[in-house]
């Protein structure tokens, strides 16, 4: 089976895919406290592996686990869940090597359900956990299926409607292009757009390259959610070129209602991310470990490209202004692909341009011109 080949070999894209994915938890999880106090924070993983390749590298279960013991709080509040319908017993054993009975407050879960088969999946995902604002089970979902099956995105949306809830959905776009176009696939496409599969269809074939066609694909999935939500949602996504040739080989795509998971994955993406982009609408946070073995350099700095284009947006939308890096920040990064490291750098290059002068206001010494924050105060010429 292609499952089995798959974890014999950790590729360095999956490796990149786990390290982003429990990277990212428990800085979510300190997110989440800062506003609730709940029961306990939920890890779910739908199609969580043997948590170790047969070359002994670890995957998500493992790597989460890790992050989870080595934080007294998270250790005693997160709820670790995990499924798998063929390695959920070797994952059970390999986890309890790592992590004795006893190490963790809450017990993890080791299920063996087939996703899309088992409706008391989809009902657990589904429950509302709301106490009046809140969420007594705040849970961030991780859902990396071979291809698209099982991912009904009405039962998605249900769970993301809970506060706090986020999701990272795995995007296997190589599978999900030729499949809008193959009847067979119909029902399974109908699962993944319940409210514009007509659309992208439709819409595709005036896409010219390959790479608008995928970011089709990705822009029409997240937008599904705020469709059936009838809210924002901020979804990014993250791409992994292939390892032995220049096609786009999978995505990673995270969903939010929080502006602030929205600044936590895009500082998190750009912390993976190893290829220079220019956000154009298209192009987005990507990897490519081909990148990871060459010496050859870029004619362009791409980086540096980005940040000048971001630098020349501010300016004209905030001439004249003065106020905090920090409101300037909330205000704009919501719609925008653009990290926090971006905006510092580009308020940054503004200071050395004199095109804004920054003052700080909290009687310290600061070495950096600009840092987001309330207390540094800009103004714009």
């Amino acid at each position: 089976m292609k499952e089995n080949k798959f974890f014999k070999d950790q590729t360095i894209s999956s490796k990149i895919k786990a390290n982003i994915i429990s990277a990212y938890f428990p800085s979510y999880c300190k997110i989440i406290v800062k506003k609730h106090a709940p029961k306990e924070i939920r890890y779910i993983d739908l199609f969580a592996g043997p948590g170790i390749y047969e070359d002994g590298r670890e995957s998500t279960p493992i790597l989460i686990g890790k992050h989870c013991n080595n934080d007294k709080f998270l250790r005693s509040t997160v709820k670790m869940i995990f499924n798998d319908n063929l390695y959920s017993d070797i994952l059970e054993k390999n986890f309890s090597k790592v992590f004795p009975e006893g190490t963790f407050a809450n017990k993890p879960h080791f299920g063996k359900s087939t996703v899309g088969e088992n409706v008391k999946i989809s009902d657990f995902l589904k429950k509302n956990t709301h106490n009046g604002k809140n969420n007594d089970f705040p849970s961030l979902l991780f859902i990396d299926p071979f291809g698209y099956k099982g991912i009904e995105t009405k039962v998605l949306a249900e769970f993301l409607k809970n506060w706090g809830n986020e999701i990272f959905l795995f995007v296997n776009t190589k599978r999900i292009h030729p499949a809008l176009e193959n009847e067979k696939f119909e029902t399974l496409m109908l699962d993944l757009f319940p409210t514009n599969f007509l659309k992208i269809k439709q819409d595709r074939r005036y896409k010219h390259s390959v790479s608008e066609r995928l970011n089709l694909i990705i822009t029409c999935l997240g937008a599904e959610y705020q469709s059936i939500l009838k809210e924002t949602i901020y979804y990014t996504a993250f791409k992994f070129q292939e390892e032995d040739s220049d096609a786009t080989s999978h995505y990673i795509l995270h969903l939010t209602k929080g502006s602030r998971g929205f600044d936590l994955i895009k500082t998190t993406y750009n912390d993976f991310a190893n290829v220079g982009t220019v956000f154009d609408g298209v192009n987005t946070y990507t990897f490519d470990a081909k990148k990871l073995e060459s010496s050859t350099n870029e004619l362009f700095d791409l980086s540096s490209i980005n940040i000048d284009k971001l630098k020349d947006v501010i300016f004209v939308q905030f001439r004249g202004k003065e106020l905090s890096a920090y409101d300037l920040f909330e205000q704009h990064h919501i719609t925008h692909l653009y990290s926090r490291n971006h905006y510092t750098e580009a308020l940054r290059r503004l200071v050395n341009e004199e095109k804004l002068f920054s003052n700080f206001i909290d009687n310290k010494q600061h070495k950096r011109t600009v840092l987001i924050s309330k207390e540094c105060i800009l103004k714009f010429t």
